[in-house]
């Protein structure tokens, strides 16, 4: 596992940011780590990075423990953190030099610094100095700069923040190609992102976590969460509909239209085949719906 926290703590004062969490993650994951604001997802990451002490609690990285081994962690883990901290008055290129020469980079250094350049789409602005960069650039900077050690985990705290739609969707298709080979943990308030480039979600809640599973099971078996909406050629009777399992509730619409709510949209569409099927009915339409990232986010933490 790239990643193994087990039962770790943070706690100010008699405050727990972080109450005794646990979770794995393997290499190949990109994981969206949600929460609102104050729920513990930057402290937990800092935790990890070993930027911050656990007050209780292991945290692994590649099996280096993070209170043991911190250096061994740093060469395996790119951080952006959400402030994006950066010299303004370095250069673009002077910048990253300066953290490949941290790394220990050597001989290596001028071919990572053209590839994440290349990388993050650095070109056109390569040459100015950090400051009078776009904040979507300088956040640009951010990613360079935790990739340029070729990390084999991601931690990247509100990586598309200030990102125009082009950037957005740029960067965004280098995390998911970086996810292939690496493990990423991604922490945003944009659900849609989340919906882009996670496989699996991490919803921490007053420092606990309160779901842990893969968006597609979150978004199919959240009670209630979907609807399939159908039309048939022929007439059904809606009481029939009714009884097809896993079907929870049923509304007719215009003609001989239905939307069938459910808390298993895929389980719902097979037997939903099967009936037509057995009755000799015609599907003219036939769309599924689950309810949204952000519907379920806002669901569980409030």
């Amino acid at each position: 596992m790239s990643i193994q926290v087990s039962q770790l703590t943070k706690t100010y004062g008699e405050q727990k940011a972080v109450d005794n969490i646990s979770f794995s993650l393997n290499k190949g994951e990109i994981v969206g780590f949600l929460g609102p604001n104050g729920a513990g997802k930057s402290t937990t990451m800092k935790m990890i990075t070993g930027y911050l002490p656990p007050s209780a609690g292991q945290a692994l990285v590649s099996g280096f423990d993070v209170a043991v081994s911190p250096l061994e962690v740093r060469k395996r883990v790119g951080y952006l953190p959400e402030a994006n901290p950066l010299y303004f008055d370095m250069y673009v290129k002077e910048f990253l030099s300066f953290v490949a020469n941290v790394h220990q980079l050597g001989k290596t250094a001028p071919e990572r610094i053209r590839t994440v350049i290349g990388l993050t789409g650095l070109e056109p602005e390569s040459k100015k100095k950090i400051g009078a960069l776009s904040k979507g650039y300088k956040q640009r900077v951010g990613l360079a700069q935790a990739l340029l050690h070729d990390p084999e985990v991601l931690i990247l705290d509100e990586p598309t923040s200030g990102l125009d739609p082009n950037q957005l969707a740029d960067i965004r298709q280098v995390i998911k190609n970086l996810g292939s080979n690496k493990t990423v943990i991604l922490s945003t308030h944009i659900m849609q992102e989340v919906e882009a480039m996670c496989s699996r979600v991490i919803i921490i809640n007053k420092g606990a976590i309160i779901a842990d599973d893969s968006l597609q099971n979150l978004q199919q078996h959240q009670q209630g969460n979907g609807y399939i909406q159908v039309s048939f050629g022929e007439p059904v009777e809606l009481a029939a509909l009714e009884q097809l399992e896993g079907v929870s509730r049923v509304v007719a619409a215009e003609g001989n239209s239905f939307q069938l709510f459910t808390g298993d949209v895929d389980g719902v569409r097979k037997n939903l085949l099967q009936f037509a099927l057995i009755n000799n009915r015609n599907i003219l339409s036939l769309q599924s719906n689950s309810q949204s990232l952000e519907a379920i986010f806002r669901q569980l933490t409030n």
